[in-house]
């Protein structure tokens, strides 16, 4: 059975997340739907991450064994015509080996988080952006932010529903940017590991806002960490300005 690769964009406001539910909708749900009306039957796909409610993503990664040796634009094509009205898109697709697996040969997960800091409403990006109202001081978040960089335990960072095995990871990385926007700006975390907690980005953005706010202290936030306790860590922040926005694999099966 060939296998092939899909890179999926999605807007998760009107899904219950990327793992298919038995009554509400999933990205998913929606992508098998898709398949099943190309080769009839039950079909599985496999996700480099699964995704919480209203998390949108612009380059989630999934493959699946199909029973015709499609090519791959008109694979993407066809399920695309079959996802309308669905905001769920097919941006890339490739034919790729027996032992590819989206979630295990991954090598590492990109997030990007928006967060907007202005009095006035978001209009055009709403259930995009988180919005706060209070302006955010971006140095303190970024000195904040450092503390979290390398190999921890992030207990106080993880929610606890979380099922890895383990609580330490390696966070390669956090960039703190911002953009400046009519009467306030717009700040954006980059944020990139092998692979993260449940709930570790929005738990981290969350404490990081308390930071530029003025509530928290930068290094109350290696001080949280080192607690290890969910108590210790700021409010986890809503999902709809998180975005899965890359997966990286020892070779590009887009290239």
């Amino acid at each position: 059975m060939p296998r092939f690769a899909f890179r999926i964009e999605y807007d998760g406001g009107p899904f219950a997340g990327w793992q298919r539910q038995a009554i509400l909708p999933s990205v998913q749900g929606a992508v098998e739907a898709a398949l099943a009306r190309l080769e009839p039957g039950d079909h599985t796909i496999a996700a480099a991450g699964r995704t919480d409610a209203g998390v949108h993503a612009t380059a989630q990664v999934a493959h699946a064994d199909l029973t015709k040796d499609w090519d791959p634009f008109r694979l993407s094509e066809a399920l695309n015509h079959h996802l309308r009205p669905a905001p769920v898109a097919i941006t890339a697709c490739a034919r790729v080996s027996d032992d590819f697996h989206a979630r295990f040969s991954a090598r590492e997960r990109r997030y990007l988080f928006r967060l907007v800091s202005r009095r006035a409403p978001v209009v055009h990006d709403r259930g995009k952006v988180w919005q706060v109202q209070n302006p955010l001081d971006v140095a303190a978040m970024r000195e904040g932010a450092a503390q979290l960089i390398g190999l921890h335990d992030f207990t106080t960072f993880r929610a606890a529903m979380c099922q890895a095995k383990s609580p330490v990871k390696t966070l390669d990385e956090i960039a703190i940017t911002e953009i400046a926007l009519p009467s306030g700006q717009e700040v954006r975390f980059h944020l990139r590991a092998r692979s993260f907690l449940h709930n570790q980005v929005r738990s981290i953005v969350g404490t990081l806002e308390r930071v530029g706010a003025g509530a928290w202290a930068p290094e109350d936030v290696g001080r949280a960490l080192a607690a290890r306790d969910r108590a210790a860590c700021g409010p986890v922040c809503p999902p709809q300005g998180l975005y899965l926005c890359g997966v990286g694999y020892p070779e590009d099966p887009f290239a």
